[in-house]
């Protein structure tokens, strides 16, 4: 049977947006870029997540090489997840992909979230 190949993602664009791709990795990926973040923490900065489809989203990530979990054995156990360079680069990339979002919108007239 041929191999099929999706055109998308046999661009490097079409391989970057199936890291980011769904409702919740660009915002984790957003949440990760100033500091490391435990779990809770970052369940609590994603309004409306469940605790299931955060760990889903992180481990995939971290499979992506985005995202690294790092667990400190300490008297309580510690896990915390960080962006990877990758991640950091990537993040980077949908810094500049979200800043031109803004700007078309504005050009077309669509609506903007508040910054």
């Amino acid at each position: 049977m041929p191999v099929r190949i999706n055109l998308p993602d046999a661009c490097g664009l079409g391989l970057a947006l199936s890291v980011i791709g769904g409702r919740w990795k660009a915002v984790i990926l957003w949440e990760l870029h100033e500091r490391p973040l435990r779990f809770g923490e970052l369940r609590r900065r994603l309004q409306g997540i469940s605790e299931k489809v955060l760990y889903e989203q992180l481990r995939e990530m971290g499979r992506d090489g985005v995202v690294r979990r790092e667990v400190f054995e300490e008297a309580v156990l510690r896990v915390e997840y960080s962006l990877t360079p990758a991640g950091t680069a990537l993040n980077d990339a949908a810094h500049v992909l979200a800043q031109w979002g803004l700007v078309h919108a504005r050009r077309e007239g669509l609506p903007v979230a508040a910054e």
